[in-house]
């Protein structure tokens, strides 16, 4: 399954089975969150739910007129999928499960954290989605909401201010023939665990 694992730019317009959404969400649930706090929440978006949001994505995805046409059909080709998943993460469920008694901190000091894993954790919740769309015999691909855009995905989908998107997965069948933009994968190979990984020391 991890093998087979890759972004899909292009989906058809073919359905997804009854219960593929619920399964690709049970997955997520089973991530690991610091504290166990659990400070993430997804936005399902199942067929035309999820117009509004290629709408926002693609009035900022060109810049200039050489552009507009591969940001079109890159839009057009995402688009038709079926389900859109946003993770969201909330760093006030973590700053309070950290303030309880067990965990030994007084106080929601943010300065505590040495990273911040309420992105963390819905990453990994995201990834899970990912895998389990590959488990389905399903294409997914996760991509960016920039940070200029994300007042108006709240404003669209009623989206509290404290939760934020780390990203969005589209998922559908996967339409190879569509599937023609540019892609890193395709011009960058993969690096190897030599230049990766430092036993011992670096």
């Amino acid at each position: 399954m991890i093998k087979r694992r890759k972004m899909v730019r292009a989906f058809t317009s073919e359905p997804l089975a009854p219960g593929v959404t619920d399964r690709l969400l049970r997955a997520a649930n089973r991530a690991p969150s610091a504290g166990f706090s659990q400070g993430y929440s997804f936005l399902v978006l199942e067929g035309e739910q999820s117009a509004p949001l290629w709408e926002i994505l693609h009035q900022e995805g060109a810049s200039t007129a050489a552009t507009e046409a591969a940001v079109a059909a890159m839009m057009a080709a995402m688009s038709r999928a079926p389900l859109v998943i946003v993770p969201l993460a909330c760093k006030d469920v973590y700053l309070d499960r950290y303030a309880r008694p067990d965990k030994g901190w007084t106080d929601r000091d943010e300065s505590r954290w040495p990273v911040p894993y309420w992105y963390i954790d819905t990453g990994f919740t995201a990834l899970l989605i990912l895998l389990a769309a590959v488990d389905e015999g399903l294409g997914a691909a996760y991509f960016g909401i920039q940070p200029e855009l994300i007042p108006r995905f709240r404003t669209r989908f009623g989206v509290p201010e404290q939760w934020t998107p780390i990203g969005a997965i589209a998922v559908g069948h996967p339409d190879p023939a569509g599937d023609t933009g540019p892609s890193s994968a395709r011009s960058i190979a993969r690096k190897g665990l030599d230049e990766l990984v430092h036993r011992g020391q670096w």
